[in-house]
């Protein structure tokens, strides 16, 4: 069970269930609730309308026995004298009990059919059990004023509407009341309640919610089964994409590639992104074997003539050349301290951001005993990283220059914004535009300079380029105005 709520699919669908089923409960309720208050408000008019119509009955003296009443099961209708008489109504209705309101009807009568609900203060009055039921209550009139009955012959204006219950036949059931009071000809003011049965009200409200408690499983397992089932189709590229990676893994081969979706959502960037990260990585470990295979090759030569001669040294110690011993040594040292630095730049090592030097001043000191170097603007800068790394920099780049130059060297250091520029040309032959990205690859050497003793192995440039990358800057290769190569170096001033 735990493995499978694991699974998006699992997850994407329970929490749709859950978002649907919240939606569900909250707008089955808000209907609930919006269907009981409109049956009630439904009820609420019927009664007033009835208990408008029975008084206006009255107020045109008709006979109490006259009166067109209604079915008193649906609504049941009282009429009360000042006294809380019972004076007219059906024979079936046995009581009518209205809750307590906040302020008295008409003018505080009593009804002999109803308990008394009011305050402790209406309790205690002169024997009056008072009806209690809500009364208009004009903001613009006095107190006195509000509790006037109505004028010979009229009826009251409003038909408070209060909730209470009503026994018929015996049957004690929730109704709606509503009062009217009337003044009749004779000036005897009567209280008219009529009732409206919230049986209809309480049937649609059951029903309704009934069928939401059968139609809500059934829904929500709807759309479970619809979500699991589009998950797992808008999930199946992802699983092809697992089974291709899982399989490049397994055969380490590097140059197969994910399936693409035809689309353009997520998944396909997704797939998009891990075919780059794959080419990437293509590169980056072909990259690796071409660097062992030629430093491999390149350390091959020096230790294969170190031998010879050691070899021959021993065996016939007068033909020992010590100085191509300790030339070939030197140059393996070099090629070794080379290797070294650059696995370090692969690693990822990045120069000290808190160190602080001048590099005019390292420019000057590499240039010393540089008979063909000239200096132009090297005034004081200060840059922050490695100082050791950029040293090298500078002396990869002049003995470049001077491998190729003819006769003269130009070195400018300048400050153009937040960078500092140094430029390196020389007037020899140049680069041609075509290998000028190439010179900076690792073991590249051009036709001209293919032997080890003038062009080295090929790794200063790239050297030179890496450490400049790791500085936060860039190295490039142009023409110099004396038609000879030129290497501009940015790096970032100190702050």
């Amino acid at each position: 069970m735990r493995r499978r709520l694991g699974s998006v699919r699992a997850r994407a669908t329970l929490n749709a269930t859950l978002v649907v089923a919240v939606a569900l409960v909250a707008a089955g309720t808000a209907v609930l609730l919006a269907l009981r208050a409109n049956l009630i408000d439904q009820a609420d008019a019927k009664a007033a309308n009835v208990a408008r119509k029975v008084a206006l009955d009255l107020a045109f003296d008709v006979p109490y026995a006259e009166l067109d009443l209604p079915d008193a099961e649906e609504t049941p209708v009282q009429v009360l004298d000042p006294q809380g008489r019972v004076v007219a109504g059906d024979d079936d209705v046995e009581s009518m009990s209205p809750a307590p309101a906040p302020a008295p009807a008409g003018s505080g009568r009593a009804d002999s059919t109803a308990p008394a609900t009011g305050d402790d203060d209406d309790d205690a009055d002169d024997g009056d059990r008072n009806r209690g039921r809500d009364r208009h209550r004009d903001d613009d009139d006095d107190d006195d004023d509000d509790d006037d009955p109505p004028a010979v012959g009229e009826i009251s204006e409003e038909a408070p509407i209060t909730p209470g219950a009503v026994t018929v036949d015996g049957h004690t059931a929730d109704y709606r009341i509503a009062a009217v009071d009337v003044t009749t000809s004779q000036k005897v003011t009567l209280t008219v309640y009529a009732g409206a049965s919230l049986s209809a009200e309480e049937g649609a409200v059951g029903t309704v919610q009934t069928a939401m408690l059968i139609g809500l499983p059934l829904l929500l397992v709807t759309v479970g089964c619809a979500t699991y089932v589009v998950t797992r189709r808008a999930l199946r590229p992802v699983e092809g994409i697992r089974v291709e990676m899982a399989a490049i893994t397994a055969s380490e081969d590097l140059s197969r590639r994910v399936p693409e979706p035809d689309t353009h959502d997520e998944i396909a960037r997704l797939a998009r992104t891990t075919n780059e990260t794959l080419a990437a990585l293509e590169t980056s470990v072909e990259r690796q074997r071409r660097f062992v295979a030629d430093a491999s090759h390149e350390l091959r030569s020096p230790i294969a003539s170190l031998r010879t001669q050691l070899e021959v040294g021993a065996a016939h110690p007068e033909l020992l050349d010590v100085e191509g011993a300790v030339e070939d040594t030197v140059r393996l040292q070099r090629l070794a301290a080379d290797l070294l630095l650059l696995a370090r730049l692969d690693a990822g090592e990045r120069p000290p951001q808190d160190a602080r030097f001048d590099l005019a001043k390292l420019v000057r000191e590499e240039a010393d005993g540089r008979a063909r170097v000239h200096l132009d603007g090297v005034g004081s800068v200060e840059v922050t990283g490695s100082r050791g790394q950029l040293v090298r920099v500078l002396g990869n780049l002049l003995d470049n220059a001077e491998r190729h130059a003819r006769d003269r060297i130009d070195v400018a250091l300048r400050t153009e914004g937040t960078w500092v520029v140094l430029r390196v040309a020389d007037d020899g032959s140049g680069v041609p535009v075509e290998e000028r990205e190439r010179i900076f690859e690792r073991f590249v050497r051009l036709d001209e300079s293919r032997s080890r003793d003038d062009g080295g192995a090929g790794l200063g440039l790239a050297i030179a380029r890496d450490i400049a990358v790791r500085h936060g800057g860039t190295l490039r290769a142009g023409e110099a105005p004396q038609g000879g190569a030129l290497f501009e170096l940015r790096v970032p001033t100190a702050p």
